[in-house]
């Protein structure tokens, strides 16, 4: 058994959309498992998607080739760094209006006409008369956004039975931040029981082993699955030393996604 522990340090500002309130959006202190599985490139999203969830596909090989990932958590006694802005993503042009979660611009020679009934904007050629309906865009216009700073370092832990080759830089989040990757191997480490161990770092707690008894924790409640922390636990644990205890036997708990259950 490998366990490689990972530091994370971020170089950019990093945003995940953990949390939106209106015009403002939230990134939690952490990042999830499942984001650390395909930035790492352990789990490879395709090219072109056009709107569909892979997690069970790809998190599913992973179980297959017995390899976990653990949340990334912001170590303990440290705060977590943010960077907080306003952000604008109007065009700068003559004219634009907005219509229902989408930005209606109007290119030279054409028209644009609403719909008061339907409340919809129409983009129309003048030359031909057609039209064409302006859709809604995933992305926010105009808003607050909160990010992790530069600087911000996260910890976690990557379980293999086989070496791996972890990359030495990362990119994170919505933005594609930069950030470095610092790895210590620990190789066959012992296993041992514990009762009412407390766990201080994030866990993901679908992929907690069923033996694992789970007295108490923490919740951050966030998509696509709440994570704990300071868990209290009793099981067998991967001993790291220095007080540290990995609950052995985690995998990817992706089941409840499979296409036939629907998401």
């Amino acid at each position: 058994m490998l366990v490689y522990r990972c530091q994370l340090t971020l170089w950019e500002n990093t945003f995940f959309s953990s949390r939106e309130i209106n015009d403002l959006y939230l990134t939690e202190p952490l990042i999830g498992n499942y984001a650390l599985a395909y930035a790492l490139g352990l789990a490879q999203s395709p090219y072109k998607n056009r709107g569909e969830i892979y997690y069970y596909e790809h998190l599913s090989q992973l179980n297959e080739k017995e390899i976990y990932i653990t949340p990334a958590t912001i170590p303990e006694g440290e705060e977590p760094k943010f960077s907080f802005s306003q952000f604008n993503s109007i065009p700068d042009g003559y004219w634009y209006a907005m219509g229902k979660n989408c930005l209606v611009q109007r290119p030279d020679g054409f028209d644009s006409e609403y719909d008061t009934k339907n409340k919809i904007w129409y983009i129309v050629d003048r030359k031909t008369g057609k039209r064409k309906k302006e859709k809604a865009v995933n992305y926010p216009q105009i808003g607050f956004i909160k990010m992790m700073g530069i600087g911000t370092t996260l910890n976690f832990f990557v379980v293999s039975n086989e070496d791996l080759s972890l990359p030495r830089y990362l990119r994170l989040g919505k933005f594609m931040s930069k950030a470095k990757l610092t790895v210590t191997l620990n190789r066959n480490p012992l296993v041992v029981s514990r009762q009412y161990q407390k766990i201080g770092y994030l866990l993901n707690p679908l992929d907690l082993p069923k033996e694992v008894q789970i007295m108490s924790f923490d919740t951050y409640n966030i998509h696509p699955v709440p994570l704990i922390r300071n868990a209290i636990l009793t099981g067998e644990f991967i001993d790291l030393s220095n007080d540290v205890y990995l609950p052995i036997g985690m995998r990817f708990g992706v089941d409840f996604l499979q296409p036939s259950k629907g998401i």
